[in-house]
């Protein structure tokens, strides 16, 4: 089975923006991946996410494999967002009538549930925070990359 990762939408903000400091690092895992053949995969999730300031013609979807968010991903959603509610000690009052469900707990569902998915590439520091949350009742079968950290560093690479 061929691994992917699951590229978030901080990711792409770097990726494109060629003056963000985490610029260069973006560049390096995009072309580390395309390199040895890891497919990158977006979610429709993130597509939302970058279109509130950004165009979808400046994603660089011709490498991309987009997944959409379905009905497995909502209940798992839901398992995810409970845990994380509770382990951030959110009152039941707050979440009705209805809860307002972080994009993180929906992205995170799509890693979980893709077999292919090994690791969620972003810089977001919240979200390595709500993965953590998470992991004190739950264990994501996938894994968070923070591209604060060069991709040589991250996988061991001699960078002459």
């Amino acid at each position: 089975m061929k691994h992917s990762v699951l590229l978030a939408t901080s990711f792409f903000i770097r990726l494109l923006n060629d003056e963000d400091p985490l610029h260069r690092n973006a560049v390096g895992y995009y072309k580390y991946f395309l390199e040895n053949d890891v497919t990158l995969k977006i979610s429709t999730i993130s597509v939302a996410e970058y279109c509130v300031l950004g165009k979808l013609e400046d994603l660089p979807l011709k490498d991309l494999q987009i997944i959409p968010f379905n009905l497995k991903e909502g209940e798992r959603t839901g398992e995810f967002a409970k845990i994380i509610f509770s382990e951030n000690k959110i009152e039941t009052e707050k979440l009705t009538p209805r809860a307002i469900i972080p994009n993180d707990s929906k992205l995170f569902a799509q890693a979980d549930l893709d077999k292919t998915i090994s690791h969620f590439v972003t810089s977001d520091v919240r979200s390595k925070n709500t993965l953590a949350l998470l992991k004190r009742r739950v264990t994501p079968k996938f894994s968070i990359i923070s591209i604060d950290v060069p991709h040589t560093e991250a996988f061991g690479i001699l960078d002459l």
